[in-house]
């Protein structure tokens, strides 16, 4: 299947590369209409890039403008050295702030992207303005019995897999993800351009640009007293949007009313909201969550 059977085209962007500690993240700019218009910081996943937010920026519809990262060790930010890990995330976040003259953005982030944004708020308190969490963000102890190598295929188990795989061509690329269970019935060009621009190397041994070493300290990380704590923290308000289903498409997803509870989240500045009829990944890229979230940004700025 050719990208022309996949539906309208993606949104476009432009790319910039932003200073930060050793060197300069590439950074995707979808730009408002208004020169007054609100922004926002976008982070993504583990494994993701900066295009996992292009269905959002077409919802937003330039009624914002939208900055997403490929953060350090992905992408078009891939040769960025360490330091690795979450607080090394979150202070690029609030170096991009800076960099790119963002007064009090509303920040996001989905998964891991979730866990840096809320630690960049306690970090960065003065850069950043309300938080969106998107299936993320609110975590819970490891396993003491996990070693770091069994925690992250706990984690994150098949991604960590395709770290190490190599593809032909692009073709055999996106037919390894459109099998994928979360993706399999919410195919999209958007997608399509998301999960190509993971791509690096040449044919016949193309692979993801995630480097490994980093995407391993990442992991870890989620699981660091101060990043579990951060939700408990906030110096301002923020919204959790929990998806129904998991990584998988599985029924159980990484939070549930449950789960919730269990983490006593009511004397904290963050406000659960369940997205029913969306998966881990279909949160941000599937049309009812991309929608939603859009239109929590805007509220999150004052436009809603």
């Amino acid at each position: 299947m050719s990208t022309t059977d996949l539906g309208t085209s993606p949104l476009p962007f432009d790319e910039v590369r932003v200073p930060v500690s050793g060197g300069a993240l590439a950074v995707l700019r979808w730009p408002a209409r208004e020169p007054d218009a609100p922004a926002v910081l976008a982070l993504h996943g583990i494994t993701a890039n900066g295009l996992s937010w292009g269905a959002v920026a077409r919802h937003l519809a330039g009624r914002a403008t939208l900055l997403a990262p490929d953060l350090r060790g992905r992408a078009g930010s891939a040769e960025l050295p360490g330091p690795w890990g979450i607080a090394a995330h979150a202070d690029d976040a609030a170096a991009l702030v800076a960099g790119l003259g963002l007064e009090r953005p509303v920040l996001a982030g989905h998964s891991m992207g979730a866990f840096v944004a809320a630690l960049a708020a306690v970090r960065h308190p003065d850069s950043f303005g309300r938080l969106l969490l998107v299936d993320g963000g609110v975590g819970f102890p490891a396993p003491t019995h996990l070693s770091p190598d069994e925690l992250m295929t706990a984690v994150i188990g098949p991604a960590m897999d395709r770290l190490s795989m190599t593809f032909p061509d692009r073709t055999a690329y996106r037919d390894f993800w459109r099998v994928h269970p979360a993706f399999a019935e919410q195919w999209s060009a958007e997608v399509d351009a998301y999960i190509q621009r993971d791509l690096t190397g040449r044919e016949p041994e193309l692979r993801s640009s995630c480097r490994l070493e980093a995407v391993r300290t990442d992991g870890v990380g989620l699981f660091d007293p101060d990043v579990l704590a951060a939700v408990r923290r906030l110096p301002s308000p923020a919204t959790l949007l929990w998806a129904e289903r998991g990584l998988m498409d599985e029924p159980q997803g990484l939070y549930d009313e449950q789960r919730l509870a269990e983490a006593a989240l009511a004397d904290t500045r963050l406000t659960p909201e369940p997205a029913p009829g969306t998966n881990h990944y279909t949160l941000l890229t599937g049309e009812p969550g991309a929608a939603r979230i859009a239109g929590l940004l805007l509220a999150a700025a004052g436009r809603g």
